[in-house]
């Protein structure tokens, strides 16, 4: 054989080779994302996190396998905690989504995981980062109205956000002047106070209706909606403080909202009993749940 034959001979022995250790290596990252998946199942999360990291470096292009690692990270967010091992987990799990969406950047499960993990981790005891995450959360909900302009959860949740920020607000200016939210406009707070935060909460108030008011007209049955449109309402007439009639009409919408919720639960939780005799019903593949 001369030079120019073995050198092939050895290029494609080495190509089989290489070839041979790369399905070797898929085969091999399948097995721990299936074992992942097992633990995952079974609430290992901690166990699942190690198989999907293995099956990640054994195969990088393994459909799925960073989607449910990131998924498995985020389960094991603790929500409102600022250890460092928390954040760390929370960042690492908000990067590999990010990794995801740069593939498939109308992923909307993993714009949803991000909005939710930035959700989780908002806590008023941490007012550092408080505002900051409920902020990206809002802006990540937003990205999943970009894909699906129809998600009732995601309106629902932009609309409960600026609600929260809106209620802080007043909380703080309240609170400092040695008041109490009355939730009925608090028409007995001096103006001082109360003009600044009508300046502060305006924005948040409108867009809360607007998000919130998208909801329900998306799920006619979303009775959670329906509470915070009671609430934020109530905010509502806080911001037409001075203004009698304007505060009137904004308690009398908050009263038809909250007693629209009463009445949606209500019916809601009938239907769902109707559907479950007996408390053990099967699913569609014939599980009982």
């Amino acid at each position: 054989m001369n030079r120019t034959a073995r050198v092939m001979a050895f290029a494609t022995a080495l190509a089989g080779m290489v070839f041979s250790m790369s399905g070797c290596r898929q085969l091999e990252a399948r097995d721990q994302l299936n074992k992942g998946v097992d633990a995952y199942k079974s609430a290992h999360y901690e166990e699942a996190i190690g198989h999907f990291q293995e099956a990640t470096r054994l195969d990088p292009t393994l459909p799925m396998a960073k989607t449910y690692l990131a998924t498995a990270l985020a389960q094991n967010v603790v929500p409102g905690m600022d250890t460092p091992d928390n954040l760390r987990t929370a960042n690492q799990a908000i990067d590999i989504f990010k990794q995801v969406l740069a593939q498939n950047p109308s992923d909307v499960n993993s714009i949803k995981q991000i909005a939710g993990i930035y959700y989780s981790m908002a806590s008023p005891s941490n007012p550092t980062s408080w505002l900051q995450d409920l902020q990206n959360a809002k802006q990540w909900q937003m990205k999943v109205l970009d894909v699906d302009p129809k998600d009732a959860d995601a309106a629902y949740t932009i609309g409960v956000i600026d609600w929260n920020i809106a209620h802080e607000n007043l909380l703080k200016a309240l609170q400092a002047a040695g008041f109490n939210d009355d939730g009925e406009g608090n028409v007995k707070v001096p103006k001082k106070v109360m003009d600044p935060v009508a300046q502060q909460n305006a924005p948040l108030v409108e867009e809360g209706l607007k998000y919130l008011n998208m909801a329900v007209a998306d799920r006619p049955n979303y009775d959670d909606a329906m509470a915070y449109l009671n609430l934020i309402y109530r905010r509502k007439a806080d911001v037409d403080f001075g203004h009698p009639q304007d505060v009137k009409a904004d308690l009398a919408d908050a009263e038809k909202w909250r007693t629209d919720a009463m009445g949606t639960r209500k019916s809601n939780e009938a239907r769902k009993n109707k559907q479950q005799p007996g408390g053990i019903v099967m699913d569609a593949n014939g599980n009982m749940k």
